[in-house]
Order: structure tokens, then C-alpha cells, then sequence
């Protein structure tokens, strides 16, 4: 059985950040779902705070540094991204979509991308479906359905499936659930690349998936 490589993308500029807990979280349910299923996994975080001065010199040069190639290689050639961003002005980072800008816009077709951000209040928890999933959709990726908000409340939610933020379900919850639907679509998907001239329609590719 081939070895699946998933690749984390965190925008968050703390340390430690409530994003790249986020990050973390979701990363270790879709590992979790993948070893119940005995595939072997790769892992790789991408933290976007220790690339910010790449990313910035790439637009002046049009080059990007060593690393940051590495970090847009790792992206585009894994099996499924993990990408998460703080919310900044009702929307993501400047920094994460900096980075996603040096992504070829067909580099990502096909692939399985978990989204999930993270925010001070859950009134922002819209900028999951207005501006993470077109986002994703531009690039061709094929984003799961469940995508994570975490406010700074529901960190205190612990274990409990009542969530403060109103929602119905606690954080542990929902990362549990985005963490099988991305580790699904991941297992699901064929292996290799799809070529630029071999798009496959969105029908096809919800009908291939076999979620659970």
C-alpha cells in the first residue's frame, strides 16, 4: 500500500498560535482515521510565520529562496493540504494568500484540501465558505465539506459535544468529523497527478470518493 503525503499549511503568527493548534488537531484526526485504515503516512507543517520574508522578497525578485520552494513543492506534490489561516479583517491573512498566490493555479487540481481558520469571536466563522472554499476553487482543489472555525471560546469547550459558540457541536467534534471526511478523500483518490488536459468534471470526482 502506497505512503499517503499530507502536508499542513499553518498562517498563524505566534508561538505557540491558536491556529497551528488548530492545524495540529485536524492533522492528527486524518492521521488517526488513515492508521485505522493501515496506511502509512508522511507529515509535513508548513508554517508560513518563518517564510514571511520569502514570500515577500519573491514578489519583489520573482524568485523564490530555497526553502520557500521547498515549501511550494511540498504543497503541490502532496496527497492531500491541511491550510489554515487567522482571520484578519473578516477574511484570511494577507500572509496565507501571499503564499497561495505562488501557487500555479493548476498545481493544485484534484487534490483533497481540508480548510479550517481560526478567529476571536465565531461571528467570523463565514470566511470558511466566503473566501477559504473560492479560494480553494480557483486553484481546482477539491475541498471536503466539512471545514473547522475555532473561536477563542471554544478552546474551552474541551470535550463536550455542547459548544459555546451556539453551534451545536463542540470543537473535538467537528475536528473529528473534517479530520475522516479529508482522511477519506485522500485515501480515495487515485494515485498520481492530474494533467492540466485531463480535468475531471466535479461529478466525477464527488461520484469516485466513496465517503462513509
Amino acid at each position: 500500500m502506497r505512503t499517503l503525503k499530507l502536508v499542513a499549511v499553518s498562517a498563524g503568527l505566534g508561538s505557540p498560535s491558536s491556529t497551528r493548534l488548530l492545524t495540529d488537531r485536524l492533522l492528527q484526526a486524518a492521521r488517526y482515521r488513515l492508521a485505522e485504515q493501515e496506511y502509512a503516512v508522511d507529515v509535513q507543517v508548513v508554517e508560513l510565520r518563518d517564510l514571511a520574508v520569502d514570500i515577500a522578497n519573491n514578489f519583489v525578485t520573482g524568485f523564490p529562496s530555497g526553502r520557500l520552494q521547498d515549501a511550494i513543492d511540498a504543497v503541490t506534490g502532496a496527497d492531500g493540504v491541511i491550510a489554515v489561516t487567522p482571520v484578519f479583517t473578516a477574511s484570511y491573512s494577507g500572509l496565507f494568500k501571499s503564499f497561495f498566490d505562488l501557487i500555479d493555479p493548476a498545481a493544485l487540481t484534484g487534490t483533497p484540501v481540508l480548510v479550517g481558520a481560526t478567529g476571536g469571536t465565531a461571528r467570523h466563522s463565514l470566511v470558511l465558505d466566503h473566501a477559504l472554499r473560492p479560494l480553494f476553487a480557483y486553484l481546482r482543489a477539491l475541498v471536503v465539506p466539512t471545514a473547522v472555525y475555532a473561536a477563542s471560546e471554544d478552546w474551552g469547550s474541551g470535550g463536550d459535544e455542547a459548544s459555546p459558540t451556539g453551534w451545536g457541536e463542540g470543537l473535538p467534534s467537528r475536528i473529528t468529523r473534517a479530520g475522516n471526511e479529508f482522511a477519506d478523500t485522500v485515501a480515495a483518490r487515485p494515485a498520481g497527478r492530474v494533467e492540466d488536459d485531463e480535468v475531471v468534471p466535479f461529478e466525477r470526482q464527488l461520484a469516485d470518493l466513496r465517503l462513509d
